[in-house]
């Protein structure tokens, strides 16, 4: 056994050990962090234990609502533990540095490839497309490709004068409004008529013109869970083109659909098989199936994707193209992803869609049969449907069932149409993986538990029908 002798050199100095020890790893005075509350609008004086840290986070997040029991968001609120595991072992990679994370930028090329594919684009290898962190950010990058191309063509004319302008239902989400409003583009919106609460193709045809950089078409709308005829809107713009030369492009918002009707629905003609489909988007933490936020936008081929959009960055060591809103963000949701695909496959996606959209026909059904309620959508097309009461019910509106239903644990959000059906308020149920028919059961129970007592209401409680009780979108 060899000798040793004392310390070869003298012991580092106090600042030295300071730096040293990661100050997460000194306990705090636990009866300092046990008197009294830390200020809830500036920063503690000094640190607490980690233990009484969570606590205080912990018990104030006991008053956030079920997320099981939201029916409002369409937004994935169940994953399976594994998908949790590396959903935990990736929360630290950063995805925009993709010299520091090769495999985590394979698996997001592959996602790409794998859309590609799934919405039947001509030449998958070809295909476009880029991971971001929502639906919203992809119909911002797709919106601005629109308006890129559209002002290549019309150089001569914008900006000085020539204003662009896009088409869409009025029952677009929010985002397309941002977009509208933050790259200054009209929005021209095709209104609802009757029981008409999407687009309408002719409509949008006879909005556009030599301005139109594109229309905007929707599988699945947030309003009421309905697809839009994208086939339809693609033939009326070819008659356009045929009768007056005009070319628009369309942008298929496909944030829920994209990941339902190529499972449920093969033989909807709605994807890169109709030649002016430009670009598609979808959310992969919505029907995707994964946690919040990832989406992904894709183009048809390079052309539908000005290369003056494309960022070339050195970062950290490597060449890397970009094309986002934001620049830092984590790689743990594409993993999660690409985790998804390769778990569920074709057959496993169109289980559990098919399973969600069972559900969401049978509980649809179950409240028609209360008697109270006229359905506006039965869930056959998104696992969504909308609701409104029936002609006869007086006593009560939508809005007090959402507000009853609250306080049984539920949120299912109430609110009224926009143009031109403003006179009609309704209830939406959207159904996801996780939400089982137990818990539409035990929903529709409690439906007729707060029914007797809405019905003796000597009229409806709301006083302001414009007041949604939960965000619809």
């Amino acid at each position: 056994m060899p000798l040793h002798t004392g310390s070869p050199g003298s012991e580092p100095s106090r600042e030295r050990r300071r730096l040293a020890l990661n100050p997460f790893f000194g306990e705090a005075d636990p009866i300092g962090g046990m008197e009294s509350a830390p200020p809830r609008h500036r920063l503690p004086d000094g640190p607490m234990a980690p233990s009484i840290a969570y606590g205080l986070v912990h018990d104030e997040l006991m008053l956030d609502g079920n997320a099981r029991l939201n029916l409002a968001t369409f937004v994935t609120t169940w994953m399976e533990p594994q998908a949790g595991v590396l959903l935990n072992e990736c929360r630290d990679k950063n995805m925009i540095d993709k010299d520091e994370y090769p495999r985590t930028a394979e698996l997001e090329r592959r996602c790409v490839a794998m859309l590609a594919d799934l919405w039947n684009a001509p030449d998958p290898s070809a295909t476009v497309g880029c991971s971001t962190t929502g639906s919203s950010e992809a119909c911002m990058l797709a919106g601005i490709a629109l308006k890129r191309r559209w002002s290549a063509r019309n150089a001569d004319r914008y900006p000085s004068t020539a204003r662009p302008n896009l088409v869409m239902g009025i029952n677009v989400q929010v985002c397309w409004e941002k977009f509208c409003t933050f790259w200054e583009v009209e929005p021209r919106t095709v209104p609802m008529e009757g029981d008409r609460f999407h687009l309408d193709p002719q409509a949008a045809a006879d909005l556009c013109d030599e301005n139109t950089i594109g229309v905007v078409g929707i599988i699945g709308s947030t309003f009421d869970g309905s697809y839009e005829p994208i086939a339809d809107l693609c033939a009326a713009l070819d008659a356009l083109q045929a009768r007056t030369g005009l070319d628009i492009p369309v942008h298929v918002d496909g944030a829920s659909g994209a990941m339902i009707a190529p499972f449920l629905d093969e033989d909807l003609v709605w994807d890169f098989r109709l030649p002016r489909v430009s670009s598609i988007n979808t959310s992969g933490h919505k029907y995707g199936l994964v946690y919040p936020g990832v989406g992904w936008a894709l183009w048809r081929s390079p052309a539908e994707l000005p290369e003056e959009l494309v960022f070339r960055v050195n970062y950290l060591g490597g060449d890397m193209p970009t094309f986002a809103l934001n620049f830092s963000r984590p790689g743990a949701q594409v993993v999660a992803q690409y985790y998804t695909f390769l778990r569920l496959g074709r057959d496993g996606y169109r289980a559990v869609q098919q399973s969600s959209r069972d559900i969401a026909v049978g509980l649809a059904k179950q409240i028609e049969g209360l008697g109270d309620f006229r359905l506006l959508t039965r869930g056959d097309q998104l696992p969504v449907f909308a609701l409104t009461t029936a002609p006869d019910v007086a006593a009560y509106d939508v809005f007090d069932v959402s507000r009853r239903l609250r306080e049984r644990g539920w949120l299912v959000p109430a609110y009224t149409f926009p143009a031109n059906r403003q006179d009609l308020s309704v209830l939406r149920v959207v159904c996801r993986n996780g939400f089982t028919a137990d818990l539409a059961e035990l929903l529709t129970e409690d439906l007729r538990l707060i029914l007797p007592d809405l019905r003796r209401q000597p009229h409806p409680l709301s006083h302001d029908k414009q007041a949604a009780t939960s965000f619809h979108h």
